[in-house]
């Protein structure tokens, strides 16, 4: 299936490939854009609303060095190193393939963007699974590289952020008094 699809990408426009490759981390911006508006859009709302839009990121974090750690346990390596031609350059040969990092992170960014604000599922959701495919679209990953990602982000990001939220929303109580009584 990987050179199925890599094959397939090569012979798309240049445009798509420079598209598939900024595309990707581009993508990534425009979720940390999504977070800041979270973020203000619950700034006045009750304090959980608020510690979920704070506690977000670091459950991406989270779920990031997780998934550094999986990748320095499983050790797989990379499917453009062995001489496919690909649209993007291959990775370095310390830098394993299983589970992708982007995948985690894009997958991640949906998961807790939708506990912060729900409706926005149908936007991040579909975002996350193009920046995903897009790894294996450019030639870096396996198709199991991304949906492994893409699971373990959608899954373990909003876990680690719920389990934040706990700690957080009483120091967001605890900063709005203060606020409120220097106001």
């Amino acid at each position: 299936m990987y050179r199925d699809i890599v094959d397939f990408a090569l012979t798309t426009p240049a445009w798509l490939h420079t598209l598939a490759e900024v595309g990707t981390d581009a993508g990534l911006f425009i979720f940390a854009a999504l977070f800041v508006v979270c973020w203000w859009r619950a700034r006045h709302a009750p304090p959980r609303d608020l510690a979920i839009a704070i506690a977000g990121p670091a459950g991406i974090v989270g779920a990031y060095v997780t998934s550094e750690v999986l990748k320095l346990i499983i050790r797989e390596d990379r499917p453009c190193r062995g001489g496919v031609p690909t649209i993007a350059a291959c990775p370095p040969l310390d830098d394993w393939s299983f589970p992708s990092n982007h995948a985690v992170i894009a997958a991640g960014a949906a998961g807790t963007l939708m506990l912060a604000w729900r409706a926005l599922g149908w936007v991040v959701v579909p975002l996350a699974a193009v920046m995903a495919f897009s790894r294996v679209f450019v030639g870096v990953h396996y198709p199991h590289d991304v949906l492994g990602g893409f699971v373990l982000g959608i899954t373990l990001a909003p876990l680690l952020t719920l389990l934040l939220v706990g700690a957080v929303t009483p120091v967001v109580r605890l900063v709005r008094g203060r606020l409120t009584a220097a106001g």
